[in-house]
Parts: C-alpha cells; sequence; structure tokens
C-alpha cells in the first residue's frame, strides 16, 4: 500500500482541504490556503470555529479513524460493516471508507481523492469488480444505521421512486422496512406528519410500497411492508445545501451520540447562532418527542442547515419515531438539563433548561403549552386515521397518561 494517499474535501465543489493518510494507519486533515484567507468562506462546521470565531487551523493527527466530524458522514453499526464488505474495505479504516462513499454524503461536502478515480490500494481483483462494489455500496452511504438509500423520483406524482444505477444524485431518503421492529416506515411517518400537523417544520414524506422501488439491490432478505421516503432538504435545484448534525457540531464520534451533551446543550447552541423562530422550533421538537415517546432523539437526530453558506439555523425536521411501542422506555435519549426521564420535563424543568441555555423563559414555556395544546387536539383527530400500528397508539395513550408535561 502506498505510504500516503490524500483525498480532497470539497464544499460546494470546492477545494477546502485535504485529509491525508500516511504511515502508521494516521489521517491528517488540513484546510487549504485559500480556505483560510477567505473572509467570505462557507462554513464547513461549528466546531472548527474558535471562542473569537475564527477558524481552527491545527488539527491533532488521528489513529485508524477520521476526525469525528468526518467519521459523522459516514454510515454506522451494521450498516457499516454491510458496505464495507460489499466495497471490500474494513470497516474501522474510516479514510478508505470516506474514498469509496465520499461523492454522496450528507450537505453539500464531497471527498474524492486527489489525484483521479481509482480504489483504494489492495482490496478488490478486477476492475470491473472494483466498479461494481463501489457503486453497490454508495447506494446506502448516508449516514445512519437503517437501510436507506438516496434516490431519485417524485413520489407524489408517480408512487414511485429509482435508487440511481451509480449511487449518487438522489433528491430522497428510502428508509426500508426494519427486519427487527414491525411497520417502523409506518410509524415515522405517522409521528412526522402529527409533527407538520402542529407546527413543525417537516419536508415532504411519503409511503411507498416497496415494488415500486426499482434498482434495489439484491441480498436484502425477505422485506415486507412499505417503505418511508423524505425528501432531501440538503438537496435543492440551486445545488446542494450544507448541513451538519450536532454531533459534528460537538465533534464526537457517532458511538457517543447518546451521552456526550444534553438537550440544555443543544439549546445553548441554537440560541447562540440561531434566531427566535429557532428556539421556538427546538421546544417544539422537544416537547413533541416527548410526547410521544421517542427515546432516540440523540445528537445525531438534530441538525443546523446553511441556507446562505455561512449562518446556521435549525434543520427541518427528521427521524421522528415513537420508540417506546418496541422498547419500554422511560429515559430520553439525552438529559434534558438536570433529569433524563420523559415525566421529569414540567414547566420546572423546561425553564431550568432556559436558563442554563440562556433562552428567554417566557416564550419558551408559552411555545411548549402551544405545542401540547395543539397536540392534544390533532392526536385526538388523526390517531384512529393515522397508519402506525395499533400497538404504537396504545403505547403512546398510556405513555401520555404518565406525563406531568400533558397539564401545562
Amino acid at each position: 500500500m502506498a505510504d500516503v494517499s490524500v483525498l480532497n474535501v470539497k464544499l460546494y465543489g470546492r477545494v477546502i482541504g485535504t485529509l491525508t493518510h500516511v504511515q502508521g494507519d494516521r489521517t491528517l486533515f488540513s484546510f487549504t490556503e485559500d480556505y483560510i484567507a477567505d473572509g467570505h468562506r462557507p462554513t464547513l462546521g461549528l466546531g472548527f470555529k474558535d471562542d473569537l470565531g475564527g477558524l481552527i487551523t491545527n488539527h491533532a493527527a488521528t489513529q485508524v479513524r477520521v476526525l469525528p466530524f468526518f467519521s459523522n458522514l459516514l454510515p454506522e453499526g451494521h450498516l457499516r460493516d454491510y458496505l464495507a464488505e460489499r466495497a471490500g474495505v474494513n470497516p474501522l479504516r474510516e479514510f478508505f471508507l470516506l474514498w469509496v462513499l465520499g461523492r454522496d454524503l450528507p450537505g453539500a461536502l464531497t471527498i474524492e481523492l486527489a489525484e483521479g478515480e481509482a480504489w483504494p490500494p489492495g482490496t478488490g481483483d478486477k476492475t470491473g469488480e472494483r466498479n461494481q462494489s463501489r457503486e453497490n455500496a454508495l447506494r446506502f452511504s448516508l449516514a445512519g444505521v437503517q437501510l436507506k438509500f438516496s434516490a431519485l423520483g417524485d413520489t407524489k406524482a408517480n408512487k414511485g421512486l429509482t435508487i440511481p444505477a451509480e449511487g449518487v444524485g438522489g433528491s430522497w431518503i428510502v428508509k426500508l422496512p426494519s427486519a427487527r421492529f414491525k411497520s417502523v416506515p409506518e410509524n415515522e411517518f405517522a409521528m412526522m406528519s402529527l409533527a407538520r400537523l402542529i407546527g413543525i417544520d417537516v419536508p415532504e414524506i411519503d409511503l411507498v410500497d416497496l415494488t415500486a422501488i426499482k434498482n434495489l439491490p439484491e441480498g436484502l432478505g425477505d422485506l415486507t411492508g412499505k417503505a418511508y421516503a423524505i425528501a432531501r432538504f440538503d438537496r435543492t435545484p440551486d445545488g446542494p445545501v450544507h448541513i451538519e448534525d450536532f454531533a459534528q457540531v460537538y465533534g464526537v464520534y457517532p458511538e457517543n451520540k447518546y451521552k456526550s451533551a444534553s438537550y440544555r446543550n443543544i439549546a445553548t447552541v441554537i440560541g447562540a447562532e440561531g434566531s427566535d423562530a429557532d428556539i421556538e422550533e427546538f421546544t417544539r421538537r422537544l416537547v413533541f418527542n416527548t410526547l410521544i415517546g421517542n427515546a432516540d432523539l440523540h445528537l445525531k437526530n438534530w441538525s443546523l442547515i446553511y441556507r446562505d453558506r455561512r449562518t446556521p439555523s435549525l434543520s427541518p425536521a427528521y427521524d421522528f419515531v415513537s420508540t417506546i411501542a418496541y422498547i419500554k422506555d422511560d429515559e430520553a435519549a439525552l438529559k434534558y438539563a438536570r433529569k433524563r426521564r420523559f415525566d421529569a420535563l414540567d414547566a420546572d424543568e423546561l425553564a431550568y433548561l432556559a436558563g442554563k441555555a440562556h433562552l428567554p423563559e417566557k416564550p419558551v414555556l408559552d411555545t411548549a403549552k402551544e405545542t401540547v395544546a395543539r397536540f392534544h387536539e390533532a392526536w385526538a383527530r388523526e390517531k384512529t386515521h393515522l397508519p402506525q400500528a395499533k400497538s404504537v397508539t396504545e403505547a403512546i395513550d398510556a405513555h401520555l397518561e404518565r406525563l406531568p408535561l400533558v397539564k401545562l
């Protein structure tokens, strides 16, 4: 294997830095001089800003892995292992995973070999086989643990989606049924539909028959039911829009997404970097996910979006699922401020969170009360019409009876 390999890190198609793999399986990241000198440079991530708002340019080398910001662009868990096996790459060696998957990442980033297209040295046997392995892996390239694809199509127009043969360029994310839990796509569609009804910013979503999805790769097993589709808010007719999740913001690796920060910490960033509307949206989402019993609202399920390429705001919502229907859980994914239990989120905990996060207390409490009222109205009206399983409805109803939040 070559002693040195270099990947270009591109933001909106412009090279802004490099990832360099050197002997000892170490990787170094550095910004280009051009990006450093640009006073109007697009923002890569808040974690690259110092306390005065300047750009942090010195980054420690990493062993085997890459910096957390880049690690969080890659799939997790079993999906990572699956893709790495298909591509002939060790799943622990993140530099080479980025080499394989870097053409279709979340946001406006792409990562490509600095000296033309090639395959990581020592993987695969024949050129055709290597190229096919890469394209198959690219189809699943988005971060996360669920089998999902970047897809082409307009579900409202033709109730069908196509997985691009080359694995890049899709404007929808398609999430397949779970082999472990029943009707997860229906659950997510219902919860996201409910979220929209109470005023949360939700992209276009749909449920799609598996038979209407073209170019699904072989070897996925016997899947039944429907797939959940959500429009990619990081893709627009004018080109990609940059995003980063809060694991990237806080510079933690994906496996620490449940334990390295709290909702108060997220609120602090939103209060400092966002607008009053972002604070209200944060409050709505926190209250809503407590009401539905979503115990999986971790750091990677909150993101910032850079619509003007420089200024962050809270991205549209995603990954809202009532998890208590599958795994009984009394606790949220993260601490609120002092406590983690769902039944600990009341007016006092919200006020404490607001104070510690330097948010205005009255708007936070007013938004929480309004969200609870809207939820009660929408849930009573829609719960028998939404497509979630009966067990999900029953679990939420039982959960609501235990929450002081419902009495705000």
